[in-house]
This record gives structure tokens, C-alpha cells and sequence, in this order.
């Protein structure tokens, strides 16, 4: 059995990512990128992917939701880095995150509050779709995805402003 694994030529496990990935807005200026990422050995059994990005570290007592993206085919192995401005593949729907926005919300912690984690994490699903409408909000995403995955795979980087 092969070992579900996320990863990316972009950011590393526990390294810090470049100003590339940051948010553009709320006091931060960067390019908000998202970074490429790539999954190999998804359960048996898949039939669609999601892909999320969470901040557990953000003050607000839930954490944050930089990005989520839903009913990716499954077979679709890797987003090419600014996939998530747009450029999703055909089928994939990209919900609302933290930001109020629909496209990959890169990193953004508050000046001086020390190093965030983000965890970009991919969801192997059981069936073709999620089935939550357009307008779920995070949370029912992400009760959805722990409820439904056959697997996951996580890619954990930093940053700090």
C-alpha cells in the first residue's frame, strides 16, 4: 500500500515560505500566490480530492481558512503553482474562505504575533463531489471532509511578519 503524501517544489515541512505565498491585503503586500503542490498515493478507492490551507494559529479562538477547494477529479495529481487565482482544473470549486474570497488567501499573521503554521492539506474522497452548495462556510467544509475522507495528507510551513 503506497503511503498518501503532499508535496511541493514550493514550500517545505517546517520551513518558512517565501514573500511569494503572502496575502495581498489586510497590512500585507505580497504577490498571494499559491504555492504548486503534488500527491502521490491516494487510498483505494478515491474518487475526488479537496485541498485546504488552515492557519490554526490565528488569534481568533478558530483558527483561519486560507484556502478550500472541493470536488477536485481524481485524476488530478498536482496544482501548478497560482492555481489558486483561477486556475483550478475543470470540475474543482474553490469555497469561501477567511478572507471573504473564493481564490487561495496566502499567509498573513498579524505583525509581531510570532510564527504560524500552515497547514496545506489534501483530502481523498470517497465519492465525485463533497455535496455542500457554493455557500458553506469553512466550517461545514471542513466537518464535511473529516467526516467523509478515506485519507489525508499534510504539508505544515511557517510564517511570521
Amino acid at each position: 500500500m503506497n503511503q498518501f503524501q503532499l508535496t511541493s517544489p514550493d514550500i517545505k515541512e517546517g520551513h518558512f515560505m517565501a514573500k511569494t505565498f503572502e496575502f495581498n491585503g489586510f497590512g500585507c503586500d505580497g504577490p498571494n500566490k499559491s504555492p504548486a503542490l503534488s500527491w502521490t498515493g491516494a487510498p483505494a478507492g478515491t474518487k475526488s480530492f479537496a485541498l485546504t490551507v488552515f492557519d490554526p494559529d490565528a488569534p481568533t479562538g478558530s483558527g483561519f481558512w486560507h484556502w478550500l477547494v472541493v470536488d477536485i477529479p481524481a485524476t488530478i495529481s498536482d496544482l501548478a503553482q497560482g492555481a489558486g487565482n483561477g486556475e483550478l482544473p475543470a470540475g474543482a470549486r474553490a469555497l469561501r474562505n477567511d478572507y471573504g474570497l473564493t481564490d487561495f488567501g496566502g499567509a498573513c499573521p498579524p505583525p509581531g504575533h510570532g510564527m504560524h503554521r500552515y497547514q496545506f492539506t489534501v483530502w481523498a474522497l470517497p465519492s465525485e463531489g463533497l455535496g455542500v452548495p457554493d455557500d458553506a462556510s469553512a466550517a461545514v467544509v471542513g466537518f464535511m471532509l473529516n467526516a467523509n475522507a478515506i485519507g489525508k495528507a499534510t504539508l505544515t510551513a511557517t510564517y511570521a511578519r
